[in-house]
């Protein structure tokens, strides 16, 4: 039952430093964002509090939250799959990066391979509806 967003962290050489996946159901945590279990098993990797080097990939535009998670971990680099109109807050919403309240604003890389991460959510949430009716 989670949606099916995944992440993952990497370093300045590519290798991977951590991945998750949604785990609000399963943990009943509505900050069990795929983000922000990669960005802390990350950081916990590498035995530090911000990830400076690193990216942070994910199958869906970042939320508010995870959006300002990758700020305060000191990201360089956000790349994301599906755009989000409704609850992004990259590209769409609060355009966190964008404020002049943010302290650190990564690179970001929106739409990479955005046919396939949208097809996948938008199954899911197809389901979903079909489940319910």
């Amino acid at each position: 039952g989670e949606v099916p967003v995944g992440a993952a962290v990497t370093d300045a050489a590519g290798a991977v430093l951590a991945r998750a996946g949604n785990e609000v159901e399963a943990r009943r945590d509505p900050s069990a964002h795929a983000e922000m279990l990669a960005l802390r098993a990350a950081a916990a990797a590498t035995g530090d509090k911000v990830l400076p080097e690193a990216t942070l990939w994910v199958t869906l535009e970042p939320c508010a939250m995870c959006a300002a998670a990758a700020s305060f971990f000191r990201v360089r680099r956000v790349v994301f799959g599906a755009y989000d109109p409704k609850g992004g807050a990259v590209e769409h919403g609060a355009r966190f990066y964008a404020q002049p309240t943010c302290h650190h604003a990564p690179e970001v890389v929106g739409g990479v391979r955005e046919g396939e991460a949208a097809a996948l959510l938008r199954g899911f949430f197809e389901g979903l509806r079909g489940r319910a009716g």
